[in-house]
């Protein structure tokens, strides 16, 4: 299943060969959106290790983690995503699969290729509710929309 640019999600059946068309606002700018506004409140941890690290230590702190598509031979750095993803849904961390690392990276302005990131939560000033943006709301929606798939859609980013 892939969710392109302008969210239309195609889901091609093999054995029917029909395409299902989900009408919702452009998912790859969202995601970019939520990215950079977290970013811009120092709300995001870049990095394979550095997720890992965060997650092991808070895991109710990340609302996100977004996951670029591995790359063939990489076997080790493979089941590194592979048990982040589990773990991601075991603590209900919402997991976007995105389609390209390297937009993934240049939308971070990151140097090196970073093939995941998580979004930090933010909350109220009373520390006592979660607050979310806009685009991150759309996101939740998504991602509920899609949390029992048994494959998750990929997310083209918008190209950088």
């Amino acid at each position: 299943m892939v969710v392109d640019q302008n969210c239309t999600m195609h889901h091609l059946d093999m054995e029917l060969n029909m395409e299902l068309p989900m009408e919702c606002a452009p998912i790859g700018r969202t995601v970019k959106s939520a990215l950079l506004r977290a970013q811009d409140e120092s709300r995001v941890i870049v990095g394979l290790s550095a997720a890992i690290n965060v997650l092991s230590k808070s895991p109710d702190g990340s609302l996100f983690c977004l996951m670029a598509v591995p790359k063939d031979g990489d076997s080790a750095t493979h089941m590194h995503e592979v048990l982040l993803e589990a773990f991601c849904y075991e603590n209900d961390i919402y997991v976007i699969k995105v389609d390209d690392a390297t937009k993934l990276s240049r939308i971070l302005g990151q140097e090196t290729v970073e093939s995941c990131c998580l979004i930090q939560k933010t909350w109220t000033a009373d520390q006592d509710e979660e607050r979310l943006s806009k685009a991150e709301n759309q996101l939740v929606d998504y991602c509920e929309a899609h949390w029992d798939a048994p494959k998750q859609p990929t997310v083209q980013l918008p190209a950088v």
